[in-house]
């Protein structure tokens, strides 16, 4: 068929298969032959495997310096000490949010990542310079990486007065899939019921327009369950499901047994998912326990180089890798099931179809080498080649765009 877009991935093992196939792409999705007539791209795999690409379920590359001069933080052990280094850092930056954000989404890319969920601070000490930054690293990005950019209250909503403006303002510009939350009990709450008001002002921004909800929930204890579980009874009234994420619910963890089980069964009923970054042993999700309840799960990154912390990388494979480390993970099950939260978890958060690497799947992919996937999970090769839609869209490390 002439005119239509094919390429052949030659020699490539999915999964680590023993015997190597050829991948044919076709139109952007994964094909069992090329069409009659087809004039393809052949590109060369070497043997090496194949390997979906993976979804970055929280990362706030508003907050960056990756690539900038070192930057030393302050200590700091409390959310409004974070807080006011997120200003400081954001005054010592010297490159452009936007180019600073492209940056830091163009190395995700080519390290194998295809999509994005990407929270930006909206804030009087800010604006909406975020939204319209993140916004146009993802029009520079179009094609290689989606992008869903959640205009976040990191200051709150009760604490700095003017935020809820802005993230009405936000929710009204078009340029933003989601409205973000922060701890409405604790950090954003108060005895004059500043925490239901700060949810209050989210569901009916995402009622109006349209946007999905994603909220940030550290605190824990009753302090963290009740909003959850707040936050679930508002997304079946508003009939949200599937577009409603908690992230962090560093309460979660805390349960076990028949308690974690009614809270997944509740959370489930209602279509609410949530997210990790794998901070540590005692405040990762148990995922598996969710997972088996019905409840989407998903994997980030969270901040990355920013003033909270110097580590980071955008690295979604290494990211992969934490969780295993944080979770014990020792056979190959558990090492796949920590790279299956990287890729299909969090796919089911975005609402973005899983890659299966069969006909029918998005051809979107990563090639590297390696013997089996629980190895590369460990050793953490380079991504030699990132296909996207069947496009090669990085090689060696670097984004082609």
């Amino acid at each position: 068929m002439a005119g239509t877009a094919a390429t052949v991935f030659r020699n490539v093992r999915p999964y680590g298969a023993e015997r190597p196939v050829d991948l044919f792409a076709v139109e952007g999705v994964l094909a069992e032959r090329l069409p009659d007539g087809a004039e393809p791209v052949v590109v060369e795999g070497g043997g090496r495997i194949a390997l979906p690409t993976l979804v970055d379920a929280h990362i706030h590359p508003d907050k960056t310096a990756w690539g900038e001069p070192w930057y030393s933080r302050r200590p700091a052990g409390s959310l409004p000490e974070y807080v006011r280094g997120d200003v400081d850092l954001h005054r010592h930056q010297r490159t452009p949010l936007a180019e600073r954000a492209h940056r830091l989404l163009a190395h995700a890319v080519a390290s194998g990542t295809r999509a994005v969920r990407a929270h930006v601070d909206v804030a009087p000490a800010y604006g909406l310079a975020g939204v319209t930054g993140l916004a146009e690293a993802r029009e520079r990005l179009a094609g290689a990486l989606d992008v869903q950019l959640v205009a976040f209250p990191q200051h709150g909503v009760r604490r700095t007065p003017g935020t809820g403006e802005l993230l009405a303002e936000a929710a009204a510009s078009g340029l933003i899939d989601a409205v973000g939350g922060i701890d409405p009990a604790g950090f954003d709450g108060g005895a004059d019921g500043g925490g239901p008001a700060q949810l209050d002002l989210v569901f009916d921004l995402a009622e109006r327009h349209g946007l999905r909800l994603d909220v940030h929930l550290h605190d824990q204890g009753a302090r963290g369950l009740d909003p959850l579980r707040d936050i679930a009874a508002r997304t079946k009234a508003a009939g949200l499901a599937g577009r409603v994420v908690v992230s962090h619910a560093f309460c979660v963890p805390e349960l076990a047994g028949d308690r974690l089980a009614e809270l997944a069964d509740h959370l489930a009923e209602a279509g609410v998912g949530l997210t990790t970054v794998a901070p540590s042993a005692h405040q990762v999700l148990p995922f598996r326990e969710l997972q088996a309840r019905g409840v989407r799960v998903g994997l980030g990154s969270d901040g990355v180089r920013d003033s909270w912390s110097p580590y980071g990388n955008a690295d979604m494979l290494h990211r992969a890798h934490l969780l295993g480390w944080t979770t014990d993970a020792r056979t190959d099950q558990e090492l796949t099931d920590c790279f299956a939260l990287a890729a299909d978890g969090g796919a089911d958060l975005l609402d973005l179809p899983r890659v299966t690497l069969r006909p029918g799947s998005p051809a979107d992919f990563m090639l590297l080498a390696g013997e089996c996937l629980p190895q590369v999970v460990v050793d953490l090769p380079p991504r030699d080649l990132v296909v996207r839609a069947g496009r090669v869209v990085a090689r060696d490390g670097r984004h082609l765009g």
